[in-house]
């Protein structure tokens, strides 16, 4: 089965993990910071704050900017139910907003409209959450002038998207946004195993992140509020969870940041040669937007129904029996049963949708092999002919 993603681990990364290994620390030390830092530099940002995975940071994040139980937090259907979910999970209220029916990221115009009419029932966001799908970055400067104007906060999820651009800076440099998610599971650009990260250009949300993540415990003598007692003493300031990453996830991740970019242009040559051999198909191929870069961490087809005389369930059985290990990102948030059960329901996201009914992800990582991207493109072609 050719999967639809898969890490890349060197010889070099198992010797960075081996280091750590070997070390006096394989968790709350120097890897962490180190690791943090070199993201940091990579998509020319302030702060890094690394979380045990992406959903934590995402948890952190809200949290750092004030969400609560009478917040509202809006973001896209089509995205992985954690962005929606780590609002809930901080009492808040979570609405979507219709996608673009190209970039399949979140649609400005229907935000605009949305906002306009909030306004006019008197509740608007306290946070927008765009989600830069398949590693295409949302069109952040629209986004931007839209929160300043209506006065909402923003964090970007960027799960997808590490290593791309949006016109003249890395995604991740926070530049129309407070705080931006990177993820770093296995089958993202780059990983730690589990890992996320949390960017930020604001030194007291880096704070705020980095006590959340660690039970809100401080030993930072200028930010405590008594007086150090000995050099064991530390405070809780705030509540605050167990979200570390650990020494051993850290090493692994500086390493395997070394090869972003490669990585990142190997898959753009995959997503070129898709294009190029399936130009011709009755199928839908991902457009993408002039001034961004694309992390590419999917590559998502649309198989109207019909094509090949299937439907897309039919395409997806057909090419999983076929060995092609296809995937579906993602069912749109508001179709899952416990939103469903928060009052939403089919037809309310019609774009969202539409693109959820044809979606199909097809493998995308640095090492398929020539063989195997000929599999897929000859199985994809033979399906859509019959």
């Amino acid at each position: 089965m050719i999967s639809y993603g898969r890490q890349d681990i060197t010889a070099a990364d198992k010797e960075a993990v081996i280091e750590v290994l070997n070390s006096d620390f394989l968790t709350q030390g120097p890897a962490i910071p180190a690791f943090e830092k070199a993201v940091a530099e990579q998509v020319k940002v302030g702060h890094g704050v690394a979380f045990c995975n992406a959903t934590a940071a995402l948890h952190g994040a809200y949290n750092a900017l004030g969400i609560g139980p009478k917040s509202l937090v809006w973001t896209s259907p089509l995205t992985f139910v954690a962005t929606a979910n780590a609002a809930r999970m901080l009492g808040a209220d979570v609405d979507f907003i219709d996608t673009d029916p190209r970039t399949y990221n979140l649609s400005i115009e229907a935000l605009e409209k949305k906002l306009e009419q909030a306004g006019k029932k008197g509740r608007l966001p306290d946070l927008v959450v765009p989600v830069h799908l398949t590693g295409q970055s949302c069109d952040m400067e629209a986004i931007k002038r839209l929160g300043e104007k209506f006065g909402f906060r923003i964090v970007e999820d960027a799960s997808h998207a590490i290593g791309g651009g949006y016109k003249d800076h890395p995604v991740g440099s926070c530049r129309h946004s407070d705080i931006t998610i990177f993820s770093f599971h296995p089958v993202k650009i780059i990983t730690t195993g589990e890992g996320g990260m949390a960017m930020t250009n604001d030194g007291e949300l880096a704070f705020s992140m980095q006590l959340f993540r660690s039970h809100g415990i401080t030993r930072d003598i200028e930010r405590m509020e008594g007086e150090p007692d000995g050099g064991w003493y530390y405070e809780m300031l705030s509540l605050g969870f167990n979200y570390r990453m650990t020494d051993i996830q850290a090493a692994l991740g500086a390493s395997q940041l070394t090869r972003l970019d490669g990585y990142v242009k190997k898959r753009h040559e995959i997503a070129a040669y898709y294009d190029k051999k399936l130009a011709d198909q009755p199928i839908i191929l991902p457009h993408r937007e002039s001034w961004q870069y694309s992390g590419f961490h999917l590559y998502v087809i649309g198989w109207p129904d019909g094509t090949g005389g299937r439907n897309r369930k039919q395409a997806f059985t057909d090419l999983r029996e076929a060995g092609i290990g296809v995937n579906v990102h993602y069912m749109p948030v508001h179709l899952q049963p416990y939103y469903a059960k928060l009052g939403f329901a089919a037809g309310d996201f019609p774009s969202a949708e539409d693109y959820y009914a044809k979606a199909i992800t097809l493998p995308l990582y640095p090492n398929l092999s020539d063989e195997e991207l000929g599999k897929v493109v000859s199985t994809v072609k033979r399906l859509a002919a019959c």
